[in-house]
């Protein structure tokens, strides 16, 4: 009972955070003034890596956000031991003491997260945008907090960069928390099709005059859905809800064997379902497909981003 009372508190905490005024008015103001230049430079491969990218796997924000966060504990470990005592006859200044090199370290490392940050809010949507937008908020005050910290060890105010520096990390702590949200109670950033595998058996999808060469069809086999393109004579089948978002891929612009996602404008190879361009950090499930007796017959996933001919 207790941890169903809690579970209930934290949704509800977090679904009225969402309908603050002043926030919805703040992520319309960001959005109307972020979206024109992160649609202008789309397609450039220093925005693909900010979001991690095929290369990666998986986003790039999660993990660089582990850094702030460990060097600002380390700074309060540090603290808390007295071992903030300044660097006696270091080339850097005799106020140089290991608590501000973590601190300060700990802001650097913070600027790249809020980059890479910025480029993934910038690919979600609705109550998942405002919530995210919250956590950066929060994240931002834990750094201006953890600055004024730094600002105050170098001014040789040693007991306020302690206690400015405990409540910047409680700060950042509790935007992590909602960032844990996100992830998690929101799944975003994660694969969708991760956890799709059927039919086991084939099954019809589309009549094979339904699907000329060049064209696309999306169709719901046994409840999965579907994406066909037939292209010089061979049909390919992928999973048509986009790995990135959960959008349905055929309603976005093919071009040659590629489809562009409508939602966030990934890109995915349709005869192998491999990530083109990002967002999207993993492909597109490939499912075997073939011609029979008139129509055409797709069965469950190979891996995801491998094509397998089927068996006859």
């Amino acid at each position: 009972m207790a941890d169903s009372a809690a579970t209930a508190w934290h949704q509800r905490a977090l679904a009225e955070i969402t309908r603050w005024p002043w926030l919805q008015r703040l992520n319309d103001q960001a959005t109307a003034v972020v979206d024109p230049v992160y649609d202008r430079f789309r397609g450039n491969p220093v925005v693909e890596v900010m979001h991690g990218g095929r290369w990666l796997g998986h986003s790039l924000h999660p993990a660089l956000s582990d850094l702030p966060i460990g060097f600002w504990s380390a700074t309060l470990l540090l603290d808390t031991a007295g071992q903030d005592a300044p660097v006696r006859g270091s080339r850097l200044g005799p106020r140089l003491d290991p608590s501000s090199t973590l601190t300060a370290a700990g802001i650097a490392a913070a600027a790249a997260t809020a980059a890479t940050g910025v480029a993934d809010w910038n690919v979600s949507d609705a109550e998942d945008r405002r919530v995210g937008l919250f956590h950066g908020l929060l994240n931002g005050a834990g750094t201006l907090i953890q600055s004024a910290s730094l600002a105050a060890r170098l001014a040789g105010h040693r007991r306020t960069g302690r206690s400015l520096g405990a409540v910047g990390l409680g700060v950042t702590i509790a935007a992590a928390y909602v960032g844990g949200h996100l992830v998690q109670g929101r799944a975003v950033m994660v694969n969708r099709v991760a956890t799709h595998t059927g039919p086991q058996r084939w099954v019809r999808a589309v009549a094979e005059e339904d699907l000329p060469d060049g064209g696309t069809a999306g169709v719901e086999v046994e409840g999965r859905q579907v994406m066909l393109f037939r292209r010089d004579g061979e049909v390919h089948a992928i999973d048509d809800v986009c790995s990135h978002a959960g959008a349905l891929l055929h309603r976005g612009e093919v071009d040659g064997c590629t489809v562009a996602c409508p939602l966030h404008f990934s890109v995915f190879d349709l005869r192998d379902g491999h990530v083109v361009r990002g967002p999207a950090h993993h492909p597109q499930p490939v499912l075997p497909a073939r011609v029979r007796n008139g129509w055409i017959e797709v069965r469950g996933s190979a891996p995801a981003g491998r094509s397998r001919r089927p068996s006859t």
